[in-house]
This record gives C-alpha cells, sequence and structure tokens, in this order.
C-alpha cells in the first residue's frame, strides 16, 4: 500500500532514491508529488512531498476522466469567442462532455501568428489582429508559460493534466513553480487544436466578433466583423485582457459591467548572474538549480497602495505587446531552459478603481492607453521608432538624464525619461519601493539594472458581472463573461480553469 513523505529534504547533489530507502526499505517505486527549492538556509535543499509504492505494486495514472452530459436533440453549439487559455480550456471541456460549440478567433494559427509577431518586434509593423495579445494560445502564448496561481481549485490538475497530454514537460505537474517556456508551449497548442477538432469542435480563425447578438435580455449568438449572425445556444466571451472593442460593445448594449481595480507600472531588467547571486549566493550557477526567480513585495499600510513584482521571466526577454500602432507596451517572456543572460519582471503599483477613477467605468482603460501613447511619443521625440523606451535604474531613482543598457528585448530601446512618464505619485511609490526591494534582496538597485516601459496590460481594469452560482451576465442569460478579460482570472492557469468552471456550469443547464 502506497505512502506519502512530505516536506522531505534533500541536498542539491543528493539522492532522492537513497533517502526513500532510509524512508521506506524495500520500496518499488515512487513519483514526485511537489517540488521546490528552499534557498533561505546557508545551503540551498530541495524540499519534496514523495508517494512511494510497494514492489509490485502499480503507479495509479490519473486521466481526469469528465462524464458525458445528455444533450437533447437539435441543442444548438455553445458560441466561444477567443482562443486563448479560457477559450481553448472552455471549449476542450464542452467537446469532452459531449456539448458541441463553435470556438471564433479573430487572429490566425499559432504558426502564422509568429510571423506577424517577429515582424512587428523587428520592424515596427504591427497585425493588429495577430500579435502578442491577440491569435491562437492567446496572451498565455508569448509569456514564460508560467502556470504559477494562487488560486484553489479542483481543476487545476485536470488542467496540467491536458497540457501534459499535449506535449508540456512532466514536472510541470508536480513543480511549485511550474512553467512550459514559450518555445514549448507553442508546440502544445497546434495538438490542442487538432484534438478539438477531431472531437468536432469548429474553430474559424481569422473571423472577428464585433459583437452580440441579443434577444431581450437573452444573448442569442454572435455578430462577425463580416455582417454575418451566429446563432447559438449560450456565449462563452473569453476575449482576453485587451479587447476593448468588445467591452465597448457591452457597455452600449445594456450588458451589467464594472470598474475593477488593476496594476500598472514599469518592467525591471538585470543580468541573470546577478540574480542568481542574490538568492542562491556561493550555490548561484549550480547546475541543479538553474535560473532563479524572485517575488517582491511592498505595501503601504496608510495608503493601501501595494507595489510588487509581476510575471517575473528568469532567463528572459522584455517583449514589446502592444495592440496599437501608436502605443508601447512592456512584458517578459522566457523560453523553457531560461538561458537568456537576463531575466526581467514587472514592477507595478496597485491602483483601487475607485480611489483613481470613481464612476468612470472606462477610466482604468483609458489611464493606461494614455500612458501607452506616451510610452510611443517619448520614443519618437527621441528619433525612435517602435523601439522600447528605457532608464537606467539608478537613474531612474535619481531623477536624471542617461544611457542606457545593452538588453534583451528584439526591439532595441532608446533612452527616455520613465521617471517622467508615469504619474509622480506613482514613480514616488516606485522609488520607495525599490529601495525596499533593495533591503529585502541586497543589490536590487544595481548599476546593471534597467527599466522598461510600459507594463500596462496585468490585468483588465473593466469586470462584466456575473452571478457568482451560474456564471452568467447578471443582466443577459446566456451570456458567461470568462477569463482575464472578463474580469475573472489572471495568468494561464486561472484563466484556463475558468473556462473549465464556465463549461461545467453550461453542462449543468444542458441536461
Amino acid at each position: 500500500m502506497s505512502r506519502k513523505f512530505n516536506d522531505i529534504k534533500i541536498g542539491l547533489d543528493s539522492s532522492l532514491e537513497e533517502k526513500l530507502a532510509l524512508l521506506a526499505p524495500g520500496f518499488g517505486s515512487f513519483r514526485v508529488l511537489r517540488k521546490s527549492v528552499d534557498a533561505r538556509g546557508r545551503v540551498p535543499l530541495w524540499v519534496m512531498s514523495v508517494e512511494v509504492f510497494d514492489e509490485g505494486e502499480p503507479i495509479p495514472v490519473e486521466d481526469f476522466e469528465v462524464s458525458k452530459a445528455k444533450v437533447p436533440t437539435g441543442f444548438a453549439p455553445v458560441l466561444v469567442v477567443g482562443a486563448g487559455p479560457a477559450g481553448l480550456f472552455s471549449a476542450l471541456r464542452l467537446a469532452e462532455r459531449g456539448i458541441s460549440c463553435k470556438l471564433f478567433e479573430q487572429g490566425s494559427k499559432a504558426t502564422e501568428r509568429m510571423r506577424a509577431i517577429a515582424d512587428y518586434w523587428r520592424y515596427g509593423r504591427l497585425n493588429r489582429k495577430n500579435n502578442v495579445c491577440f491569435g491562437e494560445g492567446g496572451a498565455g502564448l508569448y509569456s514564460d508559460g508560467k502556470l504559477i496561481t494562487r488560486i484553489k481549485s479542483p481543476h487545476i490538475p485536470y488542467v496540467l493534466n491536458r497540457l501534459v497530454k499535449f506535449g508540456a514537460p512532466e514536472e510541470i505537474e508536480y513543480l511549485a513553480n511550474p512553467h512550459v517556456g514559450s518555445d514549448k508551449i507553442r508546440k502544445v497548442i497546434p495538438p490542442l487544436r487538432e484534438h478539438l477538432i477531431k472531437l468536432g469542435v469548429e474553430i474559424c480563425f481569422d473571423t472577428k466578433v464585433v459583437g452580440l447578438n441579443y434577444s431581450g435580455s437573452s444573448v442569442a449568438g454572435v455578430v462577425l466583423e463580416d455582417g454575418r449572425v451566429i446563432e447559438g445556444s449560450s456565449v462563452i466571451l473569453a476575449t482576453g485582457h485587451s479587447a476593448t472593442d468588445i467591452l465597448e460593445h457591452l457597455h452600449l448594449s445594456g450588458v451589467a459591467m464594472e470598474g475593477k481595480s488593476f496594476a500598472l507600472g514599469l518592467r525591471i531588467e538585470h543580468p541573470q548572474k546577478q540574480i542568481d547571486q542574490m538568492q542562491y549566493r556561493n550555490f548561484a550557477g549550480h547546475p541543479a538549480l538553474g535560473a532563479a526567480n524572485y517575488r517582491l513585495t511592498d505595501h503601504d499600510h496608510r495608503s493601501g497602495v501595494g507595489v510588487y513584482s509581476f510575471c517575473m521571466c528568469p532567463g528572459g526577454y522584455v517583449i514589446s505587446s502592444g495592440t496599437e500602432s501608436d502605443g508601447i507596451v512592456s512584458n517578459g517572456m522566457s523560453n523553457y531552459a531560461r538561458n537568456s543572460p537576463y531575466a526581467n519582471a514587472a514592477v507595478v503599483v496597485s491602483m483601487d478603481h475607485q480611489d483613481h477613477f470613481g464612476d468612470d467605468l472606462f477610466g482604468g482603460l483609458k489611464f493606461r492607453r494614455e500612458l501607452e501613447i506616451r510610452a510611443k511619443s517619448m520614443v519618437v521625440a527621441k528619433g525612435g521608432e517602435w523601439q522600447f523606451p528605457a532608464q537606467r535604474v539608478l537613474d531612474f531613482m535619481s531623477g536624471r538624464v542617461g544611457e542606457s543598457l545593452k538588453g534583451s528585448s528584439p526591439s532595441g530601446l532608446v533612452a527616455c525619461r520613465l521617471d517622467q512618464l508615469l504619474p509622480q505619485l506613482m514613480v514616488k511609490r516606485l522609488r520607495s519601493s525599490l529601495e525596499r526591494f533593495d533591503d529585502k534582496m541586497p543589490g536590487f538597485l544595481s548599476s546593471e539594472a534597467q527599466l522598461y516601459g510600459v507594463e500596462s496590460r496585468t490585468s483588465c481594469p473593466v469586470r462584466v458581472i456575473r452571478d457568482p452560482e451560474n456564471l452568467q451576465s447578471v443582466s443577459h442569460q446566456g451570456l458567461y463573461p470568462t477569463g482575464e478579460g472578463a474580469g475573472y482570472a489572471g495568468g494561464i492557469t486561472s484563466a484556463a480553469v475558468d473556462g473549465v468552471r464556465v463549461a461545467d456550469q453550461i453542462a449543468k443547464t444542458v441536461e
């Protein structure tokens, strides 16, 4: 009979098998349930939870099978808008339950989309429908492939299991900080697509949904850019955090919405070796550890404003991820090997919607748009075109002009005064928190560190209000706001989980 051992501590060069031989003499096989590194002490250690099996005892394989719904004859397909994590996983779950669905994506398949993105990064030619935010795979296709999430959900193992099934590394099912990497997650999407098609899902690429088709206070379908109206039993709206045109359509149509708090700031980049040294000290560079990451927070209890690191990409690249040609947006990504000589992370300031924008529903959207345009204007004023505005961290702290450093971005950079880009209260808050981050990680305020602007797409500043029980819009029956764009997720895993939840809820209404 299997036994579980939690929080086993093992040296970097020690053998797990030898440790298990002491804990469970004569064991037959084992599987790792959880693995993380504890670098707080003088010597970093692996911390693992392991399930051990007796000789001849098989290791159970969990396939996370789902039950089929009893779909009535003539049931109209569910319409899914958006092929990001939320849309793809809602379609997958529906198909596995035997519920027909159609998936609409304004962008192209991943391979075609990647060519458009490369063209933007290198030459500044933006494709409004194929970019880092739009196209098959959504914004998650160009990221670290981070699967870290703070939510607690029974659907997380299902999501990770399916990603492994389509080609993600098996270790994501047990690592404390799982990541797939931009290079590998792109290879996961095509097999997932082919599986959906095999299950009967109709996928419509290069097909932009511009609005919903209403029947009173119910949603009866979607309206396409070419004027066609596609009818369906319900609509899963999973358009992502940058589809502002859909949000405007919903507002004009009377769909219930509210302003949502979000965060905004800059992206910071260090040499990866510096981060390794800060985190692992004498063990920096140890082959078992790989590239170090970090997570930093600073909360001002008087004002309630927090500053925190977000989307940390060890061994990564700073990438341009705007969706309009007159603005610049920063983001980060890294490949599976995390072997870039740079590490980057967003450093963002929390923005309470009510405090900053009051009753202006789109106040947050307008604010981020203004900053993105200003970032582009700064670059153009310095003789650039599509490059990033960048400023050395020490120059940002002291408020001075300086030369930029070499960086990881394929788009290049132009030295600008980022301390003049953001509102001064935000700059003051960032400076204070960067000093505190340096207290926690001495060396963080490095002469080799650089800031990029502007990190504005951390999450959607608007929420499409839905019932917490049936997950439908509180104003329009049959509309299921889903994922990041609707305000109910904040990353690949949480968006995928939200898609699964919505699909399961629809399955309940079918039967």
